[in-house]
């Protein structure tokens, strides 16, 4: 699943975590010291945020826009240039950082907590550069140890995702992890398909259930695959929620507890769109289904585009800010502030009123594929699922039919 600044080392997921648990047996168990531990949905909910790249905004500021306590830090990659210890995006060690490590201080100290997300799609994964599962687990405790950490995800994507060495390197540290640091909550995230995963997801179950490892949760990325609407999206984990039952052996409400729902907000990478409406309608999906988890790619997107257009650093959907964060706090159970919409000027719907014959393009309107609307004289036809894409605009979303 391809993600915006893959230069960046994106991907993402997180789990959750339940009670405190005791990390004294680890060097860095003072890390945790004054933290307060976050009931599992609040785990279950963290939204991703990149902490030192795509323009990072304020997290105390999007905890109180939003009521949302905590967030998923992405991401953990083995070093650019090679070896088997743990850095932030392929460049910022791990053992010496102190920008992430205040990111999470100001955190705990507003109330809330973070997950930490490894792997991802771009850069190198640790699963790749260590030698065995044990010496992968190695360098993920260090990430453990040194922020105190209750909850870790394996974003397993591609190059490393159809790699078999690799995703046995990482499924083992994922159980060892798992073992060494009671109650720490481990989620998996995978590419997501129609057919909920494809055949190397099919295969990443087999694995883990051939070793004996039981994650938290398994979540899709129903996104950047031929997806439109949240209907697609809804339809793929259900169709996920089977496989979690063939492959694992799990009864229907096991496999819907264990499931999870990983999604991108506003226009993705190959231009598919999920409006705030669409995440209303998976989020009633999976709080009525009882699945384990709910999030989204990203906070840094959670934004209107106002001075650029960087699918990185805003969403290129109608939107306030934070809209989509409000989501996956309403998943934790919380209720987020009200936010009152701006007032807006619409772009005016037609220069030719009442020259066509078909209703006039609406930017507050939701058209499926294959729509016929009128905008400045012209017959459109949508090409997708669309929503605030003006006709004619840089989405290309809708072909001109000619002059009226």
């Amino acid at each position: 699943m391809r993600r915006h600044r893959i230069a960046a080392a994106l991907a993402a997921a997180t789990v959750a975590a339940g009670t405190a648990f005791t990390l004294a047996a680890h060097a860095g168990a003072s890390a945790a010291v004054g933290a307060a531990a976050l009931s599992s949905n609040w785990y279950a909910s963290a939204p991703y945020l990149m902490p030192q790249s795509n323009n990072p905004p304020d997290p105390v500021t999007v905890m109180s826009a939003t009521g949302q306590k905590a967030f998923q830090l992405a991401f953990i990659l083995a070093p650019n240039g090679g070896g088997c210890s743990p850095t932030w995006d392929g460049t910022s060690a791990v053992s010496s950082d102190t920008t992430v490590a205040n990111v999470i201080s100001r955190i705990r100290a507003a109330g809330g907590d973070v997950s930490v997300s490894v792997g991802g799609y771009g850069g190198t994964k640790l699963g790749q550069t260590c030698s065995t599962p044990a010496a992968t687990a190695a360098a993920y405790q260090q990430v453990i140890d040194k922020y105190g950490l209750r909850a870790v995800d394996f974003d397993l994507e591609e190059p490393e995702y159809e790699n078999d060495a690799a995703i046995n390197n990482e499924l083992g540290a994922a159980q060892i992890l798992q073992r060494n640091n009671p109650g720490l909550f481990v989620s998996v995230t995978m590419p997501g398909t129609a057919a909920g995963t494809g055949w190397f997801g099919t295969q990443l179950l087999d694995k883990s259930k051939s070793l004996g490892f039981t994650p938290n949760n398994f979540s899709i990325m129903p996104f950047d695959g031929g997806f439109s609407g949240a209907a697609s999206q809804t339809s793929a984990l259900e169709a996920f929620h089977s496989l979690l039952m063939s492959h694992l052996g799990w009864d229907s409400a096991t496999a819907y507890a264990h499931e999870g729902f990983s999604g991108m907000n506003g226009k993705t990478d190959v231009s598919e769109y999920f409006t705030q409406a669409d995440f209303q309608t998976v989020l009633d999906y999976a709080t009525s289904h009882g699945l384990g988890r709910f999030t989204f790619w990203s906070v840094n997107r959670d934004r209107a585009c106002t001075t650029t257009t960087d699918n990185g650093v805003c969403s290129n959907v109608t939107q306030n800010d934070w809209d989509f964060t409000k989501f996956t706090a309403r998943f934790a159970g919380a209720t987020p502030p009200v936010t009152t919409t701006p007032p807006t000027t619409p772009p005016p719907t037609s220069t030719t009123p009442g020259s066509c014959a078909v209703a006039a393009w609406s930017a507050t309107t939701a058209y499926n594929g294959g729509a016929v609307v009128s905008y400045n004289g012209h017959k459109w036809t949508a090409r997708w699922w669309t929503y605030g894409d003006t006709p004619g605009g840089a989405a290309g979303v809708w072909v001109d039919n000619g002059a009226c």
